[in-house]
């Protein structure tokens, strides 16, 4: 038996999720005997570049590969730069940022029509955080991005998940549900803190076990120990 594979792909919140306290590792610890977690996260990434990305990042799609499992796809915090500050270039309209999520979702669905695509939502933005940590030079003094424009990002995204029937995990409003959010799971205004880290893997938990991907449903590739017969060990590893 092949061991399943659940991909992650994005931008640095994704980079970054298999650090300490990270919400791919998370991942990887709870699926350690059901799943491969695979970390395709590229920081500073927008959707123009992962659609550029996205041949290398999930591999040839050969007739021999297995169908990952599922796909989660978080993107959206450096397309919500806005336009005239100091990290413009990552800037994608919101109606590009759509179109580009539509083809990320074609894309994966056409190579692997059985993978459950999992949106993730931008998380929200603590401007003051943004403010004390600046991306470069910050001449105008002025936040690069703000919650509100990150939230328009994120409404776009949960729009395309009810486009394309699947599911979505709303981190821009979930966070804000919490006081002191701000400093609590972000911690530079827009990278997660191992708090904030712990809601994204709740929550994609929550989303995967909502459609059946779970360490319940899925099997372990080789039998656990309590299963070996000491005496004929062979007997428990003949497929």
């Amino acid at each position: 038996m092949v061991r399943p594979k659940i991909i992650l792909f994005g931008d640095s919140i994704t980079e970054e999720s298999f650090g300490d306290g990270g919400w791919g590792a998370a991942l990887a610890n709870l699926f350690s005997r059901k799943a491969d977690v695979v970390l395709r996260g590229y920081s500073g990434y927008n959707t123009r570049w992962a659609l550029l990305a996205k041949e290398t990042a999930f591999g040839t799609g050969g007739a021999e590969e297995l169908a990952p499992v599922a796909v989660t796809v978080l993107l959206g915090a450096n397309d919500a730069c806005l336009p005239d500050r100091s990290s413009a270039f990552h800037h994608v309209p919101p109606n590009e940022y759509k179109q580009n999520l539509h083809d990320i979702i074609s894309f994966i669905k056409k190579r692997w029509p059985t993978t459950l695509v999992v949106l993730i939502t931008p998380p929200p933005i603590d401007e003051d955080g943004r403010l004390r940590h600046p991306y470069g030079d910050n001449l105008d003094g002025l936040p690069e991005r703000t919650n509100e424009f990150a939230g328009s990002y994120a409404k776009a995204c949960i729009s395309v998940a009810g486009e394309c029937g699947i599911p979505v995990v709303d981190l821009w409003s979930k966070m804000q549900q919490f006081p002191g959010w701000e400093k609590a799971f972000l911690s530079d205004g827009l990278h997660l803190t191992p708090s904030g880290n712990r809601i994204v893997f709740e929550e994609v938990v929550a989303a995967l076990t909502k459609e059946g991907i779970s360490v319940d449903t899925l099997p372990v590739d080789l039998p656990l120990f309590s299963q070996i017969d000491s005496s004929d060990p062979q007997k428990s590893f003949r497929v």
